[in-house]
């Protein structure tokens, strides 16, 4: 019957892909996609692709981000040169070990991305992508700032912007939360097996990490239930010379904030998003520690898993502290510094030395990284989730 039709128009990258009249329900072309019926108008999400421009601008970012790194590290290549036969053999495996890393990585994503009400199923192999190219530009900017925005835009022309942003602020969330548990694993190895080797600064250290680790456990599940965006948007208004701007661009985006904040409250009600997602993470963390027992028992040093773990989480929340700095430049090496020196690894600057390493595995995935911003974009991503 023909009042059981409407005209629909849908585009996809802002490109006109289909025009005229179909059944009301969900078109076959579509999908599961965000539609919503009231009364006898259809409304469908419009999703738009992340434009070739975009993307060109990501590398041309990536490439000067590597060139800084180049020349701005200052690095005793002679002392490298001595030791980059240990460590030849072993750095293919150290590559090997983040390869397995960033696998679980992709694994937490696809877990939270396929958590939400879409309808639709990432792939492993984009959720790789873009892990990938977001750790890189993650790794060579300010605060990490660069691969949320690279994967908001790669994801939105498949599940709409909404969606999209809510899906990576809570993987970012799940992500940065994985830490506290690495550091508490930390703790608790070093209180029960080194506790000979414990230091009075460090009791009054643990207890503010302990606090601290309360009250973020507290933001965040506000924020896993009700979702921060526009209590964080909020924030903005209230600040001298920027709430008129950001008032303006707030009336434009309100409805799309407030989507994604329910978009969040909705993955807070699906808890294996929460917990799928953060055990895939926590494990990452535990498998990126074979990287300094690989770099030690390449040095020649005899050390344990439980001091690989206390390596890796001394020198990542050094890392943390000084995470506006990209890629934390001299904070790892410090920490690192600082940790085998209370463990009595060694006194031959392996810290140090386990230092650069870690910056050249970081090189090389970041370079791997910026080059998969080009790769991949031609083949489907998602495919239909029947519920």
């Amino acid at each position: 019957m023909e009042q059981n039709k409407l005209f629909l128009k849908a585009t996809a990258g802002g490109r006109l892909v289909a025009e005229g009249r179909c059944p009301l329900g969900i078109p076959h072309f579509l999908g599961r996609q965000n539609i919503e019926k009231k009364g006898c108008k259809l409304f469908v999400e419009e999703k738009r692709a992340m434009s070739a421009r975009a993307r060109n601008l990501f590398v041309l970012f990536g490439i000067a981000a590597i060139v800084v790194m180049l020349f701005t590290v200052e690095t005793d290549y002679d002392q490298i040169g001595r030791n980059l036969s240990r460590i030849g053999m072993y750095f293919p495996l150290v590559l090997l070990v983040w390869c397995l890393v960033y696998g679980l990585n992709s694994l937490a994503f696809q877990w939270i991305v396929n958590s939400g009400k879409h309808g639709w199923h990432l792939s492993l192999r984009y959720a790789c992508k873009l892990t990938v190219s977001g750790h890189a530009f993650s790794d060579t900017t300010p605060l990490g700032i660069g691969g949320g925005p690279y994967r908001m835009m790669e994801l939105s022309r498949y599940i709409g912007v909404p969606d999209a942003m809510s899906s990576v602020v809570y993987y970012m969330m799940t992500h940065f939360y994985s830490f506290f548990f690495l550091w508490s694993i930390s703790i608790g190895v070093f209180l029960c097996l080194f506790q000979e080797k414990m230091k009075a600064w460090l009791w009054p250290v643990f207890g503010i990490y302990l606090l601290c680790f309360l009250l973020l456990s507290l933001v965040f599940y506000y924020g896993y239930k009700n979702g921060l965006i526009v209590k964080l948007y909020s924030i903005l208004l209230k600040i001298p010379f920027i709430k008129i701007p950001a008032g303006k661009f707030y009336d434009r985006i309100s409805g799309t904030l407030c989507q994604v904040d329910e978009r969040m409250a909705y993955l807070y009600g699906r808890p294996k998003a929460l917990w799928g997602g953060l055990c895939f993470e926590i494990l990452g963390r535990l498998v990126a520690v074979l990287e300094y027992y690989l770099i030690f028992q390449a040095f020649g040093l005899d050390v344990s898993y439980a001091e690989a773990l206390l390596v890796a989480g001394f020198s990542s929340f050094f890392d943390a502290l000084l995470y506006v700095v990209p890629m934390q430049i001299g904070a790892r090496e410090g920490g690192l510094a600082i940790i085998v020196k209370i463990l009595g690894i060694s006194t031959g600057g392996a810290g140090l030395l386990a230092g650069f390493y870690t910056r050249a595995r970081e090189f090389v995935w970041i370079c791997i990284g910026v080059l998969l911003v080009k790769c991949g974009n031609a083949s489907p991503a998602v495919s239909r989730k029947w519920r």
